[in-house]
């Protein structure tokens, strides 16, 4: 099947880094901290990297290969492989979920954004600071919250309206390196410190004593999260992938750049915590609390604070790439001049979505939508129901409905893979990766 879209990436490494770039966000630098703190260091570090090689990986696979096999973007691309049925249904999903990923993600990185700026000249750390208190001002602010999404979705509309090649890839190209590069000095300093060593103790030395079952299903399903799979994102980005490149390849590339950031991720927070006698355990603060309270006691630890939110607000923008990428690619698949008119149009309607979240932490406080602020509903609508689905229906998709010859196809282009090994990954999508799906979303669900 031959791809009918302009856009394509410029090379494989644009592709991998663009793919790296929308996984690697939020998940791996905010909540995979916390939750490792929370769940028992290093035994859970291992169970994440088990389940993200045995569940991730595949996932991505079927997403490449449904993405390439049509070269269109997700609605259009079920439309084409399996016509006039309701398989078209799980990209409607992926581009509704990103709309409302994005409507409160945008929330957050607005709040990183602000701080980021704050870091910048010097007006986080600060002697005898209330920290617990800066972030309440920041997030209960509605000028200053309504302010931070704006300006974080117009970065996002820019990059995004200017196309695949000179938008995305060419941000990703620049964001990602420099992420590695600061996440590394960040890590240099933190082993660097008295007492570091108990932390790397913690994070790395796996003690399968302090592993529960919901830890064992926290792992799960932050290794199933962590790749940007289930709203079909990664069939948007490898629909622009050239024929010549291998799938396989490319997505072990992604899954190994996921896994390292969640050990530089580990080794730049967890050393550091130890190191000044604080708690792994301390859940969603971990980074805008915990650690400006860490920095302030070493040397240069503005500078040091300022690297590490800078770092993060590249990986929040690079996911938030992809998530609009999706959506504009489905409103942009028979008319590509409109792109840029329709980013902006887009991002507007995004913005107003995500008032409501970023109110959520001052005018509308109280309003609640099943026990939770509109913010913390999004997110769980999101993240326990729609993605779920939206990853059950791609596993079941791949393996019953897709024409067989095409995956395969797929699979093989640009590589040496024998077709045993084809055989072992479709497997594991017809049994291993269904199952575990759906006993993360009964869990979730608190059914089971």
């Amino acid at each position: 099947m031959v791809t009918d879209r302009k856009e394509q990436w410029s090379s494989k490494l644009g592709f991998i880094l663009s793919s790296a770039g929308a996984a690697i966000g939020l998940g791996a630098i905010w909540k995979f901290p916390y939750v490792t703190g929370m769940s028992g260091g290093g035994a859970f570090f291992l169970l994440f990297i088990i389940f993200t090689l045995l569940i991730g990986l595949p996932m991505l696979i079927s997403e490449f290969v449904i993405g390439r096999g049509a070269g269109k973007e997700a609605i259009s691309a079920y439309k084409s492989h399996a016509p006039n049925s309701l398989w078209v249904n799980i990209g409607r999903l992926g581009v509704l979920g990103c709309f409302l990923l994005l409507s409160f993600y945008c929330v957050v990185g607005g709040w990183v954004l602000i701080y980021s700026a704050l870091s910048i000249v010097g007006g986080v750390i600060d002697k005898g600071a209330n920290y617990p208190e800066l972030f309440e001002m920041v997030t209960s602010s509605p000028k200053l919250t309504i302010l931070g999404l704006a300006i974080f979705l117009v970065m996002n509309i820019v990059v995004v309206s200017l196309g695949v090649q000179n938008g995305i890839e060419r941000a990703n190209k620049y964001m990602m390196p420099l992420l590695f590069i600061f996440f590394i000095i960040l890590v240099i300093r933190s082993l660097t410190l008295e007492g570091a060593m108990e932390g790397v103790k913690f994070f790395l030395q796996p003690d399968f004593t302090k592993i529960t079952s919901e830890a064992v299903l926290y792992a799960l399903g932050q290794s199933f999260f962590a790749l940007a799979v289930g709203f079909s994102c990664m069939v948007t980005y490898s629909s622009y992938l050239d024929k010549n490149v291998s799938i396989p390849a490319s997505a072990s590339s992604v899954v190994f750049m996921n896994i390292f950031v969640s050990l530089l991720a580990g080794l730049a927070i967890f050393p550091v915590v130890f190191s000044f006698g604080f708690e792994p355990t301390e859940g969603p603060g971990l980074l805008f609390i915990v650690l400006p309270s860490v920095f302030s006691q070493i040397p240069f630890g503005e500078l040091f604070l300022s690297l590490f939110l800078l770092l993060f607000l590249f990986a929040t923008l690079t996911s938030s790439f992809s998530l609009l990428e999706i959506i504009v690619a489905a409103f942009t698949a028979n008319e590509k001049r409109q792109r840029k008119k329709v980013s902006w149009l887009a991002g507007i309607i995004v913005f107003i979505a995500g008032i409501p979240a970023a109110l959520s932490f001052s005018v509308l406080k109280d309003f609640h939508l099943f026990d939770k602020t509109v913010f913390d509903a999004t997110d769980y609508l999101v993240s326990n129901i729609m993605l779920p689905l939206g990853n059950l229906g791609i596993a079941l998709f791949i393996v019953y409905k897709m024409d067989q010859t095409i995956t395969k196809e797929e699979f093989l282009l640009g590589n040496t893979l024998s077709p045993s090994t084809f055989a072992l990954w479709h497997n594991v999508m017809k049994w291993i990766v269904p199952i575990t799906i759906i006993i993360v979303f009964l869990s979730t669900l608190g059914i089971i």
